[in-house]
């Protein structure tokens, strides 16, 4: 629903301001409570049992010994799970994750759990469960599993999205197809093309807190459960359904999140903990170790790309194609879908086709990580279009501004943009101090550009106004990124008060309707659309108020600088009426002043960003240092410029870390073998230089503010702004993905053979 707002003239004086966050004091002294803070009377310590295996038939599982154990409450595994779901294949594959059923798809793959009294109780019964297996077959390579001769994952996938529908199983659960025009065509004009194969390894979020529940489930169906999580109602859903509970009388809260990223928006073991409680009638908490999470939670994609792209001397490019194979795990997904729908499109294409297959592997379910599956492809495509510039003889970024994306372009995975951002951010990039910034000897500039989405989605909204003029606002958008102060920003926009009177609060599953998880860049684009509904449904209250103390007409009532003001010359008489003079009032002029807003809040808006980078690679060892970085990033308009800020450094410093060193290393027994902070390295501070980042403000017609999602967008360029830089440094093209040491003296090697 476009809103006809004069963008250039709001005359904002709380939005855009940079306030202190309401969360700061409880996170720093250690008050604030997160997954694995709270605690119930008579609480039992759970514990997973997972497959050393990557494939295997459980043949047998013995829990006689570990039930006889004293402290022993209650063992569970998939005998205890009846399927509910109804064939809801989606809900299929959430149980089967959740607990094994005949068969360890992956190494970390939940087979049994207990609940104990304590801790070492828990461990010893884990001990005592004795399962027999036959080790199958496995694969956990994406190329290796779409081969003839690889073991089928699941002997019920058929490939969608071909015709005619496949009759035989396959690993590969979808292909994807998207773009438009004539690709064959558009080569034969093209004076220049290239063509390239990239790989990109698989990924962890690396959130600091892993996953933590407490359940309790009682004999009458009556469950309550504290969680980490990106979206608790959804949470709620889901455990419902798995466990055959009704909605109602699940009340799920979400605690403080120490980091998601995308992969706490999957149910992991929140079902295994209820079905415990249930079980043993008492209150069970789960936390998940640091292996576990690395083993069993929901990492990205391993990907293998190929992108061909053809241009005329000109530089305009005539045709562009790439063919993407993603891996899920063990379960089907959308990630290649994302990737092929997300390619192309920064870019202007006449003639362009992407197309996308899902993979099966004996790995984790891969889980959402910050615009998922984005960052794979724009490696790949960014790459092409850095060698197809240097091909040609034009600079990286005049290439990109001569083809970017603009308003009236049919994007290549099909919809026409309207106002966006990517020329802009290109500009910008071209003008900033960093590009003229002078390299040395063995350091190399990159650039890239980035895409996403973004979402809107279903969203409730309570504000409510204390007698004392201070206000209560209710949403059910987990905060991940710093969302309350926004909202309490927009909120005190609204009612023209100061933002100390707002306190953002996220409700529990009991406090409000439905609302869609903290994902697709949505909770300040979404909860801050229903704030602005909701805080204007308080205001004409207010104003009604205001009318019944005048005694006149509520159309004689305006709003204005947070009080209620009699319009027209018959009321020059009446002072003015304040917000919490009208609050104060309210328990004698009609009661309690609230608003209200529930929608399904579209347009979104796209959003793109433009990066730039400079390393230095030591051609001895490979090492490679990051010298400067510099994020450009369209937000539609900045709430809080300090977390918009946040936001894109946080997004590229996690892309550096993908680009340089994290990866997922299995061994050829399929097993994972570093699952852990030592040997799956992220970044420290002494591996980064500060972020520098440029806001500009390309308004999204779609919200009243002009707000676009802002936090998945920038971890999408850095993998490639970073290839280009290392590339550029080396004098070779990288292609895989971490360039890590190693992989850097093997091209250098290549490359001089």
């Amino acid at each position: 629903m476009p809103y006809e707002t004069d963008f250039t003239n709001q005359g904002f004086t709380k939005v855009g301001t940079r306030v202190n966050r309401p969360d700061g004091v409880d996170k720093v002294t250690g008050r604030a409570k997160y997954g694995a803070d709270a605690n119930a009377a008579g609480q039992l310590v759970g514990r997973v049992l997972r497959s050393p295996h990557a494939h295997a038939l459980i043949t047998k599982i013995d829990t006689s010994k570990a039930e006889k154990l004293p402290g022993v409450k209650a063992v569970l595994t998939s005998k205890d799970f009846p399927d509910l779901t109804g064939g809801n294949r989606g809900l299929m594959d959430i149980l089967e994750n959740c607990m094994a059923r005949g068969r360890a798809l992956y190494d970390g793959h939940a087979v049994a759990a207990v609940a104990a009294i304590d801790a070492d109780t828990a461990d010893k019964a884990l001990k005592l469960i004795k399962v027999t297996y036959k080790l199958l077959p496995h694969v956990t390579d994406v190329d290796e599993a779409m081969k003839p001769s690889a073991p089928i994952i699941h002997d019920w996938v058929r490939t969608a999205g071909v015709t005619p529908a496949p009759t035989a199983a396959s690993n590969v659960a979808q292909r994807s197809e998207f773009g438009h025009g004539d690709v064959e065509a558009g080569f034969e004009q093209a004076d220049v093309i290239i063509e390239k194969s990239f790989k990109t390894e698989q990924t962890h979020q690396g959130y600091i807190e892993p996953h933590a529940c407490l359940a309790t489930l009682g004999p009458d169906g009556s469950g309550e459960l504290w969680v980490t999580t990106q979206g608790h109602f959804t949470f709620r859903n889901v455990c419902a359904s798995l466990l055959g509970l009704d909605v109602a009388k699940l009340k799920v809260t979400s605690s403080e999140i120490g980091g998601g990223f995308g992969g706490k928006t999957h149910v992991w073991t929140e079902p295994v903990a209820l079905q415990l409680s249930r079980k043993a009638n008492r209150p069970v908490k789960l936390v998940m170790s640091r292996d576990e999470v690395f083993r069993a939670t929901g990492p990205t994609s391993s990907t293998s790309v190929d992108v061909k792209i053809g241009a005329k001397r000109n530089g305009k490019i005539t045709a562009a194609t790439a063919e993407l194979r993603y891996q899920s795990g063990a379960f089907p997904g959308m990630w290649a879908m994302f990737g092929a729908m997300t390619s192309f499109a920064c870019y202007d294409l006449k003639n362009v086709k992407s197309v996308g297959f899902d993979v099966l592997v004996n790995r984790p379910k891969v889980a959402a990580y910050r615009a998922p599956s984005a960052p794979m492809a724009a490696f790949a495509v960014e790459s092409v279009v850095d060698m197809l510039a240097a091909e040609l003889g034009m600079d990286a970024v005049d290439f990109r501004i001569k083809n970017a994306a603009k308003k009236g372009t049919k994007a290549s995975y099909g919809p026409v943009y309207g106002p966006i951002g990517i020329g802009p951010t290109l500009d910008a990039v071209k003008n900033h101090p960093h590009m003229k910034r002078k390299l040395g000897k063995n350091q190399g500039r990159g650039v890239a550009c980035g895409f996403w989405f973004n979402f809107g989605g279903q969203t409730c909204t309570d504000l409510n106004i204390g007698v004392d003029g201070s206000v209560n606002l209710t949403v059910g958008t987990v905060d991940v990124g710093g969302s309350r102060a926004s909202l309490a920003l927009i909120a005190a926009e609204e009612l023209g008060i100061d933002y100390d009177q707002v306190r953002v609060t996220i409700g529990d599953t009991n406090s409000l309707g439905h609302n869609d998880t903290t994902e697709g860049s949505r909770g300040t684009f979404s909860s801050g659309m229903a704030t602005i509904f909701a805080a204007r449904n308080a205001v004409e209250v207010l104003r009604q108020r205001a009318a019944a103390t005048w005694d006149i007409p509520v159309e004689q009532v305006v709003w204005e600088a947070g009080e209620a003001r009699a319009k027209g010359k018959q009321n020059n008489n009446l002072p003015p009426l304040s917000l919490k003079e009208i609050a104060a009032k309210s328990p004698r002029t009609g009661g309690p002043i609230a608003g209200h807003n529930e929608v399904v809040a579209d347009g979104a808006g796209v959003s793109f960003a433009s990066h730039m980078c400079d390393v230095e690679v030591d051609p001895e060892t490979g090492a490679t240092k990051i010298l400067r970085y510099t994020v450009v990033q369209d937000a539609g308009k900045a709430i809080h410029p300090d977390y918009v800020e946040g936001q894109f450094q946080g997004g590229a410093v996690q892309g550096i870390g993908w680009a340089l060193n994290e990866e997922y290393i299995y061994g050829d027994d399929g097993r994972l073998q570093n699952a852990g902070f030592l040997d799956y390295r992220i970044p420290v501070c002494s591996d980064l230089p500060f972020i520098d980042t440029q806001i500009l403000e390309i308004p999204n017609p779609n919200h009243p503010y002009g707000v676009r999602g802002v936090g998945e967008t920038s971890i999408v360029p850095p993998l490639a702004a970073i290839g280009n830089a290392v590339s550029n440094a080396v004098g070779v093209r990288m292609t895989h993905v971490p360039m890590s040491p190693p992989r850097i003296l093997k091209a250098i090697e290549d490359g001089q053979a």
